[in-house]
């Protein structure tokens, strides 16, 4: 009788287990076409698809199948994504923008994860297997043991192992260094270890999204007070959180990525087994794959909290928005609309109707005037005062041309009575001779002006020092390229009144300058 009992309690346990969404993905008869186009369309790049394009995408596929000879299952390609989606295989959400996406569901993930390692020609026992085993059973047997004194010992042989590999390298020992083979099988057992990732993140998401619709379906129930609601959904996080794997996975991973050191660290410990020869045998997508472990923690994770604010802002809006006061007049009314009904109906016959509107009609309601008429409003202002006495003196136009621009016609004048007697001389000496009125820091703008228009080039590797006086008779020193005004810059420079006047001849400064050279 107890054997008859633990098979049909084995019995229903598997009968249970074959009821799961990935059982029942790889128990179908057009499994491995839907997995076929699960892999196709998903990736650890592109987690999730716009609704409309996956719908194409799966009608595609069968078109192309179809056309090679393969069976295909009938239905478009939208019915059948509505389909997997009931089956758990898909999930449907609305991203910032409102637009609907297709993700792949835990269950799913785990098919295909399933059908990964049977394609695999791997090695069922490996060294690399039965070393993570050991360390991961010696790891926990020291976590068990309460007694302070064996792990202290453990503790002591662990560092008496490390002193030795220690004192035997510093002493020129040689190092093992791993075989292609061996690291191959480690690749292949983190592989395994990185490749559960996904799926466990999903079933986190997957849970914060089913205490979501829980919550949701409790609010418009009303059947329970706001504060039991958020103090059972603040147990249920901790509880998701702290006794479920893969909420502890995703507790560890967040700790992970908030710990810079650990990261750069992983992220050294990947590029370290990529160097190593074995990797040279390895294609392309598998090194890239493995150096994406890092994007994989963190995709998960910003799944999992993108979820989690969106159950945060139900709750917040909620909370918000409720107004007891409003619902309890909105019960009072249908109350009142039941009564009514209840008496009609006792009078009523069976064919009787009241003419309801959907919408209350709209008030016919005269234009009201928005402003009345106020005597003060058109009363006039105030004459204004007198205070011509309190004026202060008008600025002298002297004063005024002191502080505005530059004096053009004037510092050309004197840079060009300076240069009369020189041949060739810097543009910096001759305005250091100025008097202090044409010397202001403005009238550098004013010559660097005039020698644009008048087409004089600078030194580009040579500066003279221009010491200005300002307004206030304080001196500045500024240091302007080199300009060197030889007989024909002189000549250039004489007739650019022409040119700033409108050049009644289209003749360029050189041009003229050409032409008063006698010949």
């Amino acid at each position: 009788m107890n054997a008859v009992s633990d098979v049909l309690r084995e019995l229903t346990r598997v009968r249970e287990s074959f009821d799961k969404p990935t059982l029942r993905l790889l128990d179908r008869k057009w499994a491995p076409l839907v997995l076929t186009i699960f892999r196709t369309s998903f990736s650890r790049e592109r987690q999730s698809i716009h609704a409309e394009r996956l719908h194409v995408q799966v009608d595609t596929y069968l078109q192309e199948l179809a056309a090679l000879g393969e069976e295909v299952p009938p239905g478009a390609g939208r019915s059948l994504c509505v389909q997997w989606m009931n089956d758990r295989w898909l999930y449907r959400s609305s991203d910032n923008d409102g637009e609907e996406r297709y993700s792949l569901t835990s269950h799913a993930l785990e098919a295909l994860a399933l059908v990964d390692s049977l394609a695999k020609d791997r090695a069922l026992i490996s060294e690399s297997r039965l070393t993570t085993i050991l360390d991961t059973m010696h790891h926990w047997a020291t976590e068990a043991d309460p007694d302070p004194h064996t792990r202290i010992q453990r503790l002591d042989d662990r560092i008496a192992e490390l002193t030795a590999e220690r004192d035997r390298l510093r002493g020129g020992g040689e190092v093992p260094a791993a075989g292609n083979e061996r690291m191959y099988e480690g690749y292949q057992n983190l592989i395994d270890l990185i490749g559960q990732l996904p799926s466990d993140f999903k079933r986190v998401e997957e849970s914060v999204a089913a205490m979501h619709r829980q919550i949701i379906s409790d609010f418009r129930a009303e059947e329970r007070p706001i504060g039991e609601v958020l103090d059972e959904y603040l147990a249920k996080t901790d509880e998701l959180m702290g006794a479920t794997a893969e909420g502890r996975a995703f507790e560890g991973a967040f700790a992970l990525l908030r710990n810079e050191e650990l990261l750069t660290a992983l992220r050294q410990d990947i590029q370290t087994i990529l160097d190593h020869p074995f990797a040279a045998g390895l294609g392309s997508g598998a090194r890239r794959d493995f150096r994406g472990t890092v994007s994989i923690l963190r995709s998960g994770i910003d799944d999992v909290l993108s979820q989690r604010r969106r159950l945060t802002a139900t709750l917040r809006e909620h909370i918000e928005n409720h107004d007891h006061v409003r619902d309890r007049e909105l019960d009072a009314v249908l109350r009142a609309l039941g009564r009514e009904l209840e008496t009609w109906m006792h009078t009523a016959g069976p064919r009787s109707t009241v003419p309801v509107e959907l919408l209350p009609e709209v008030p016919e309601t005269p234009h009201l005037r928005e402003r009345l008429w106020d005597p003060l409003s058109a009363a006039p202002p105030p004459p204004l005062e007198d205070h011509a006495a309190d004026a202060p003196a008008a600025p002298e136009i002297d004063t005024i041309r002191v502080q505005g621009g530059p004096y053009l016609d004037e510092v050309r004048a004197a840079i060009g009575a300076a240069a009369r007697d020189v041949e060739d001389a810097p543009l910096g000496e001759l305005f250091n001779t100025l008097s202090p009125d044409l010397r202001r820091p403005v009238e550098i703008f004013g010559l660097l002006h005039l020698l644009t228009q008048a087409e004089i080039g600078v030194e580009a590797d040579a500066y003279d020092e221009f010491s200005t006086i300002r307004p206030d008779h304080t001196a500045r020193t500024f240091r302007v390229p080199r300009v060197r005004l030889d007989r024909e810059a002189q000549r250039a420079l004489a007739h650019i009144e022409q040119i700033i006047d409108g050049a009644e001849t289209d003749d360029s400064p050189a041009q003229t300058a050409q032409e008063d050279t006698p010949a």
